[in-house]
C-alpha cells in the first residue's frame, strides 16, 4: 500500500519528517540533507497514531525516533473530525449573569432564509451546562463586579455535579480586562481542562468568541490524549502540529490551542504552495487540493492569505486561518443519483475504508476514482508505484449500476462524474478569485493532492487560465508543508476606535506587546531571538461596518488608509468616503525555516514514454511518461499521462509541459 522514492543521496544525519493525516491516506515526507523520501499508508481514522507510527516503521525510521533524531510535524485532522462529528468532550460555558443563553440565541440568523419552519437547531451547549456568573466588565474595561469565593465555591459544585470535563468561560469584554476570566480559570483549572476566552480570542464579539472558547474547551481534551498518545510513540524525538495558520508550534503546547488545529492539513499544503512560488518566481497562485474526501481551494498573491471569517460546520470560527473554500469533491466522493433521477457527485465520501471500488477493499458505490479508472486515467501498473492492485472489474461494476439508472454508457456516466466534480470545483475557484475581483491572467493554477493532476487542465480551461503548475511530489504537498512552514505565532489586540483618534506611538506600544508575547512562546520552544521574523497588520473597516480588511503596516498610517481604500475598491467595486476604524491589531511572529529550498533534480538524459494507454475521449494511443524519468527543461506534448508513486497528471490536448529544475512540471496552453 506504500512506497516511497530517494531523490538525492545524502550524507547528513539530521531529519525533518512531515506528516498529513487524510481521509484515505496518511502522507509523509522525510527531507534528511540533500535526500527527499516520500511515503504513503491508508489511514486509521479510529485511531490516526496508528497509521503515523505504520509509516515510521515501514520507511525504517525506528532507529532515528528512538535517537531523538528525528524531528517530526504532523497535520492533524483530530480537531477537525471531532468538530464537524459533534464528538467533543462534555462541556459547561460559564457566562455573566443573564447571559447565559448567549451561544444559543446567537445571531439569530437563518440557514433557510425563506424557510417558515425551520428545524430546530441543537444549541452548542445545552442549557443545564450553562452557568451564570458575576465579574461583569463594560465597554471601558472596568470591572463592575468582583468573583467572590463563595460564587466560586458555588461554581464548582455544580460543575461536579454536572459530570462535565471541560469548561469555557466567555464573559463579556474579556478582551479589555481579562481578570475576571483569570480568577475564575484558576479556581477550575486543577479539575477541569479550561478555556477562557481572553485567552482563546482576545477580539471583539462576544458570540464568535464564545464559540471559539467552546470549541477550544470541548475538542482541547481530545486533541489533549491523542497527541500525548503520539508523543509517546515517537519520543525522545520531537514533535509539532501544524496550526490553521500555516506555521507550526509545539505538540505540548497545542493541546491548549486545539482550535487553531481545525485546519492544520490543508494550511500545510498552502504552506508548501507558498514555498514552491518563492522558489519558481510564480507569486500568484491559484491552488487546489484535491484528496480522497475533499478539494480545498485558495488564492496566494505572495503570502497566503489569512482570515477570521471561515466556519466548520454551522458554526464560526474567527481565529485567524488560511482563507481557504473547501467543497466535498474528493477522489473517494460517491457518485449517486437523486430523487429526481440527477447525477450527483459527492459530499458523502467512501473514505479510507472500503474506500473506492477500484481499490478492492469492498466498495461498491462509484467514486470520482473510480470514474477516472474506468476512462483509463489510472493505469493499473503505475498505480502507487506498480504496489496497489487496481480492481477495474469492480469499477466497471459500480460505474455499471449508475449508468443503467441513468439511461447512460458505462464510459458516458463515467465522463458525467468527472464533469460535475469539475464543476464543483471550478465553482469553488470562482468564488475565492473572481468573485473577490482578482484577474486571473498573471495566476498559475496549482493543482495538488492525490487526485489533482487528472483534473489541472480541464479546470484551467473552464477558467479561461493559461498557465499551471504540478508541484514536484504533489500528491504529499502537505506532508511537505509540514517540513518547510516554520514555527510561529498570531497574536492579535482588539482596538475599535476611529483611526484619526489612534497615534502612531499608542498603536506602536500595542504592537511591541505582541511582538513581546509571541517571541516568548517561541523562545520556549527554543528559537532564539536573532531567527525571528515580525510582521505587523492592522485590521480597517469604514465607520458602521461590519466586516473588515486586513492590511500591513509599517509605520505610517496614512498609507495603510489609502490601501484600505485600494482594497476595498477591489474586493468590492467601491470606496466611500467615510472616517475609518480601527478593529484589530496583529503581529504574527515567526523563526526562520529550517528548511529554504528542496533537492534540485539530478542531470539525466531526457526519457521516452514508458508505455502507450488508450484513453476514453482520445482518438490515438496517449503516451504514458514516469515522472521520475523525467529530465529539467524537458517537454512534454499533450495529450499525455505522468505516472508517479502518488499521483498521476493528464495533460490534454492543447498543452504542453516542461520540467523545472526542482522537478515541478510547468503547464501552458498552446
Amino acid at each position: 500500500m506504500a512506497n516511497s522514492t530517494a531523490v538525492t543521496s545524502t550524507s547528513s544525519t539530521t531529519a525533518l519528517l512531515g506528516v498529513d493525516t487524510g481521509g484515505t491516506f496518511t502522507d509523509f515526507v522525510l527531507l534528511q540533507g540533500n535526500a527527499l523520501r516520500i511515503h504513503k499508508v491508508l489511514s486509521t481514522p479510529d485511531a490516526p497514531e496508528r497509521a503515523i507510527l505504520q509509516g515510521i516503521r515501514e520507511m525504517g525510521l525506528d532507529a532515528a525516533v528512538a535517537a531523538g533524531a528525528l524531528t517530526i510535524v504532523h497535520g492533524s485532522t483530530v480537531a477537525t473530525n471531532a468538530a464537524l462529528e459533534g464528538k467533543g468532550v462534555k462541556t459547561a460555558l460559564i457566562s455573566n449573569i443573564g447571559f447565559k443563553d448567549l451561544l444559543t440565541i446567537g445571531r439569530q440568523t437563518r440557514r433557510e432564509l425563506y424557510n417558515l419552519q425551520p428545524a430546530a437547531v441543537t444549541p452548542p451547549v445545552p442549557e443545564p451546562l450553562c452557568f451564570e456568573m458575576p465579574g461583569r466588565v463594560d465597554s471601558e474595561g472596568l470591572q463592575l463586579e468582583t468573583v467572590s469565593t463563595e460564587s466560586l465555591q458555588t461554581l464548582q459544585q455544580q460543575l461536579q455535579a454536572s459530570g462535565v470535563e471541560a469548561v469555557a468561560i466567555n464573559l463579556l469584554f474579556s478582551f479589555l480586562n481579562p481578570a475576571p476570566e483569570q480568577a475564575i480559570k484558576q479556581a477550575l483549572a486543577a479539575n477541569w481542562f479550561v478555556s477562557a476566552s481572553h485567552e482563546v480570542l482576545a477580539e471583539s464579539g462576544e458570540y464568535e468568541r464564545g464559540i471559539a472558547t467552546w470549541l477550544n474547551a470541548s475538542l482541547g481534551p481530545k486533541v489533549n490524549d491523542y497527541l500525548h498518545r503520539l508523543l509517546d510513540g515517537v519520543s525522545p524525538s520531537p514533535l509539532a502540529v501544524m496550526q490553521s495558520t500555516g506555521g507550526t508550534m509545539d505538540a505540548k503546547a497545542a493541546g491548549q490551542a486545539a482550535v487553531n488545529m481545525l485546519l492544520s492539513g490543508p494550511a500545510g499544503g498552502l504552506a508548501a504552495a507558498q514555498f514552491i512560488a518563492r522558489e519558481t518566481g510564480f507569486q500568484q497562485l491559484l491552488t487546489f487540493d484535491m484528496g480522497g474526501t475533499s478539494t480545498d481551494v485558495a488564492l496566494i498573491d505572495g503570502d497566503i492569505k489569512l482570515t477570521s471569517e471561515g466556519s466548520i460546520g454551522p458554526w464560526p470560527v474567527a481565529v485567524p486561518q488560511v482563507d481557504m473554500h473547501t467543497i466535498g469533491a474528493g477522489g473517494g466522493s460517491i457518485a449517486y443519483v437523486d430523487a429526481g433521477g440527477i447525477l450527483q457527485v459527492g459530499p458523502e465520501s467512501a473514505g479510507a475504508n472500503p474506500g473506492p471500488a477500484c481499490y478492492g477493499q469492498g466498495g461498491t458505490q462509484a467514486t470520482v476514482t473510480d470514474a477516472n479508472a474506468v476512462l483509463g486515467r489510472l493505469q493499473p501498473d503505475y498505480f502507487l508505484g506498480g504496489n496497489m492492485n487496481l480492481d477495474l472489474s469492480a469499477a466497471e461494476q459500480a460505474i455499471d449500476t449508475l449508468a443503467e439508472q441513468l439511461g447512460l454508457s458505462r464510459l458516458d456516466c463515467a465522463q458525467g462524474i468527472i464533469d460535475i466534480a469539475n464543476e464543483h470545483m471550478v465553482r469553488a475557484l470562482r468564488v475565492i478569485s473572481i468573485e473577490r475581483g482578482y484577474h486571473l491572467d498573471d495566476f498559475h493554477l496549482c493543482c495538488f493532492g492525490g487526485a489533482g493532476g487528472l483534473h489541472v487542465c480541464a479546470l484551467a480551461d473552464a477558467l479561461d487560465v493559461k498557465q499551471a503548475i504540478v508541484p514536484n511530489q504533489g500528491g504529499v504537498l502537505s506532508a511537505l508543508g509540514m517540513v518547510v512552514a516554520p514555527k510561529s505565532r498570531q497574536l492579535s489586540h482588539a482596538v475599535q476606535r476611529p483611526l484619526a483618534d489612534v497615534t502612531t506611538a499608542e498603536l506602536r506600544g500595542i504592537l511591541l506587546q505582541l511582538q513581546h508575547r509571541g517571541a516568548s512562546a517561541l523562545h520556549k520552544e527554543g528559537v532564539v531571538s536573532d531567527q525571528l521574523h515580525t510582521e505587523f497588520s492592522l485590521d480597517l473597516r469604514y465607520q458602521g461596518q461590519r466586516f473588515y480588511l486586513n492590511q500591513a503596516w509599517n509605520d505610517d498610517l496614512s498609507k495603510v488608509e489609502q490601501r484600505f481604500h485600494q482594497q476595498h475598491q477591489q474586493r468590492y467595486g467601491h470606496r466611500l468616503n467615510i472616517a475609518l476604524e480601527l478593529v484589530n491589531a496583529r503581529c504574527k511572529v515567526s523563526a526562520n525555516a529550517k528548511v529554504t529550498n528542496l533537492p534540485p533534480l539530478t542531470e539525466q538524459t531526457p526519457a521516452p514514454p514508458r508505455s502507450e494507454a488508450y484513453l476514453s475521449g482520445f482518438e490515438k494511443p496517449v503516451a504514458v511518461y514516469w515522472r521520475d524519468d523525467l529530465a529539467v527543461d524537458q517537454t512534454i506534448t499533450g495529450p499525455a499521462l505522468i505516472a508517479e508513486t502518488i499521483s498521476t497528471t493528464l495533460i490534454a490536448n492543447g498543452w504542453h509541459g516542461l520540467v523545472d529544475e526542482w522537478g515541478n512540471l510547468i503547464l501552458l496552453s498552446a
